[in-house]
């Protein structure tokens, strides 16, 4: 693999990075982290209550606590969260763990991806495809900014995903 030792994951929810993860992880035989679920581990409650007790700024520092805590870890396949690049530091971190490798998907397919979902408290009680529209228009640069490589997820699998990258490592 070319010379960094991780692959982080970064995109918005819905965007593949947790399952596409796996499955990077089981074929590479690398350790598999997803960040968010890391951090309600380690805190014993779920990312709403984190946000509703310490705000985004709380949670945001969690995500950097944990970022720093991986820097001396290797062969890791690592799901970020949706929001991780909004902190500066945190994009700085992400680059130096390894290759990034941003899931760019489309609106359309995030909403009808995320149309079920109780669990993500940002797409509750609100038009999913306007919220996800609202948070590309944040979050895309800023996604590019870190990444390493862009993957198009539209009409693909994950198991393609995962395989694109597979060809992109090798």
């Amino acid at each position: 693999m070319k010379e960094r030792k991780n692959i982080i994951l970064v995109g918005l929810m819905g965007s593949g990075k947790t399952t596409v993860g796996k499955q990077l992880s089981k074929t590479l035989s690398k350790k598999f982290i997803d960040t968010d679920h890391l951090i309600e581990q380690r805190t014993g409650v779920d990312i709403s209550t984190i946000f509703e007790l310490e705000g985004e700024d709380g949670f945001r520092l969690r995500e950097t606590h944990l970022l720093e805590g991986l820097l001396n870890q290797k062969d890791l396949v690592i799901a970020s969260g949706g929001g991780i690049i909004l902190s500066q530091l945190n994009r700085k971190l992400l680059k130096k763990l390894g290759l990034v490798f941003y899931l760019k998907a489309n609106c359309d397919d995030l909403a009808n991806r995320l149309k079920n979902d109780k669990s993500r408290p940002l797409i509750q009680n609100v038009d999913i495809r306007i919220k996800m529209q609202d948070l590309l228009n944040v979050r895309d640069t800023l996604y590019d900014s870190v990444a390493d490589y862009i993957i198009e997820t539209k009409d693909k699998r994950a198991i393609d995903i995962k395989n694109e990258i597979m060809e992109i490592i090798s």
